[in-house]
């Protein structure tokens, strides 16, 4: 049915295309709830921030 070095391409194919399908699932599903968990983070410090000058203000 196969020869070795077809067999070989076939296996490199899988291999290339199921990291590619896992990649696809880390940059769609965890690098955007990365990305918000730092600007929710940065912009709670912001209001911190804020609250402690408007306290030495007052």
């Amino acid at each position: 049915m196969f020869e070795f070095d077809q067999y070989l391409g076939f296996l490199a194919f899988l291999v290339i295309l199921t990291m590619g399908f896992w990649l696809m699932i880390f940059l769609v599903a965890i690098v955007p709830y990365w990305i918000g968990g730092s600007v929710t983070e940065m912009l709670k410090e912001m209001r911190e921030k804020r609250k402690k000058e408007k306290e030495l203000k007052a």
